[in-house]
């Protein structure tokens, strides 16, 4: 199947900052732009960390005269340093969160989205091979896939899934599509092509959930090899003749 890639939705006009930028100068184009978020780079376009409207309060936030730092017993260790180091910072440099969590233009939206909600964040810089910045995807970016409309998604799961895939015919399978949810019915010859069958479905750009409504013939999962054969690819033949 082919998934619909990060490259294809990512915004390429990205605003950065250097190492050296000052803190103001980073909040001028937050505010700017209208974006809570940007990528710190070096002189080459590497990504070195990344600056969020969390980063810049901490500054503020911590800063002298707060109660916090008032009355906050020091502590020992790197941990209870970044803080106060932030607190502190002058520049993009010292503010930054690193090492920054990015993806691959050739990355799927998936796999971008899963990046995203496994790490906590709602932008992702995205890298070439060298990790240099060439472009930005946020959020909003990658819920466009949830636009496809059912008919697009119906047409994809009955071409990649039951005619490129199992082998099927287009109409061995009862896909119907409702707002993103996909539901799949009918009888199958195997267990295993009903579990291929769901798992592909739920890979498809676009899909929000998926109904199992199937049945199989034959529970292959209990056979020995040589009998996983007598009912393999040439039994799918055979079901087409």
């Amino acid at each position: 199947m082919k998934h619909c890639k990060t490259g294809t939705v990512m915004k390429d006009d990205v605003v950065r900052a250097e190492p050296g930028t000052p803190f103001k100068e980073v909040v001028r184009l937050l505010a700017e732009h209208r974006i809570s978020g940007l990528p710190v780079v070096d002189p080459g376009g590497k990504v070195l960390g990344v600056i969020s409207e969390t980063d810049l309060l901490t500054r503020p936030a911590a800063g002298p005269g707060s109660a916090e730092r008032r009355f906050r017993l020091p502590r020992p260790g790197r941990a209870a340093r970044r803080p106060d180091a932030r607190a502190r910072a002058l520049t993009a440099g010292q503010l930054m969160t690193a090492p920054a969590v990015t993806v691959r233009a050739g990355d799927s939206i998936a796999e971008a989205a899963r990046t995203m909600a496994r790490h906590s964040v709602e932008r992702l810089p995205v890298v070439d091979e060298q990790n240099r910045l060439v472009g930005i995807v946020t959020r909003r970016e990658l819920l466009q896939v949830f636009l496809r409309t059912d008919d697009a998604i119906r047409r994809e799961v009955v071409d990649e899934v039951l005619v490129r895939t199992l082998w099927l015919a287009p109409h061995a399978v009862d896909v119907t599509v409702a707002d993103g949810v996909v539901t799949l019915a009918g009888e199958l010859e195997q267990r295993g092509e009903v579990q291929v069958a769901l798992r592909m479905t739920k890979e498809i750009d676009g899909v929000v959930a998926v109904v199992d409504q199937l049945t199989h013939r034959v529970d292959d999962s209990r056979l020995r090899p040589d009998e996983q054969v007598l009912h393999g690819v040439a039994d799918g033949w055979l079901r087409r003749l």
